[in-house]
């Protein structure tokens, strides 16, 4: 039987842990939350790092792409999960439009995430195209997650979401963008829906852990939308998604108990009544 540990105990989660991670190899536990309740959940089971990723447009809005959430709408998200969290690392995505302007918007809305919401660090889609942005993020001392290969925010220059970086040259680029990200100084890059090879080349050749999503299992560690992965999106099912829990069927089970015990005076019985 586990035992919660108070506050003081709860030893918290840092980018200089992460590194410490990838040199022990062990490896790193990843989801998205968007939500103070789900938060709270997801971090005393022990998760490394919660993700509030701008993929909150699809789960938690319905929109079909991650393009049309705000920066307003990120930090509102941000700042529910990291009043809940004692123990993970706590990384915010900057949404699209906020950082592909020119380094100076970038560094402007970075720091309004930061001081608004009070994540610990920020991920950014995109490779040299965006360097001189994370260099200035990171000049402004805030830590940068990169994510190359599938980046959702490019979804109408991609056309798809099939496997990116099957051909040599798009992999190759994805190779150098992965090392000039380290070299700016990112702590870690999220590798999505890539080969599980150039995944495994990609995380052996770097200092800096990589964290897969549809990457393999060679990767430092793996990230998944906790909706996805607790069976809540009945929808979706990619092939490397793998369903810990069936919470669709569990909770439209439990809504159709309380509708019926409302319907038939079952609920509230004189107990729980005041």
């Amino acid at each position: 039987m586990s035992v919660a540990k108070r506050d003081d105990e709860i030893k918290k989660v840092t980018t200089h842990r992460l590194m410490s991670m990838k040199q022990l190899n062990e490896k790193i536990s990843m989801l998205t939350a968007y939500d103070y309740t789900m938060a709270t959940l997801v971090d005393q089971a022990g998760m490394d790092v919660i993700l509030i990723g701008d993929s909150a447009s699809n789960v938690m809005a319905g929109h079909e792409t991650t393009l049309s959430i705000t920066l307003d709408q990120m930090i509102y998200h941000a700042s529910s999960v990291v009043r809940a969290v004692r123990r993970a690392l706590v990384v915010c995505d900057m949404p699209f439009g906020t950082y592909q302007v020119n380094a100076t918007e970038g560094v402007k809305n970075a720091i309004r995430i930061i001081q608004e919401s009070g994540c610990d660090a920020l991920k950014l889609e995109g490779g040299v195209e965006i360097l001189d942005t994370v260099k200035a993020i990171l000049n402004a001392g805030i830590p940068v997650m990169g994510h190359l290969g599938l980046t959702p925010q490019s979804i109408h220059k991609f056309g798809t979401y099939a496997v990116r970086a099957k051909e040599e040259a798009e992999a190759e680029k994805l190779v150098s963008d992965a090392h000039a990200l380290e070299e700016v100084g990112c702590f870690t890059v999220v590798l999505e829906k890539i080969p599980a090879a150039l995944a495994a080349r990609v995380t052996s050749e770097l200092s800096i852990p990589t964290i897969g999503i549809g990457a393999g299992g060679a990767t430092d560690g793996q990230v998944l939308v906790v909706q996805d992965m607790l069976g809540m999106n009945q929808g979706f099912k990619p092939k490397f998604l793998r369903q810990y829990a069936n919470l669709a069927e569990t909770i439209t089970t439990a809504v159709q108990s309380y509708i019926h015990d409302v319907k038939t005076q079952d609920f509230p019985n004189e107990k729980e009544g005041y």
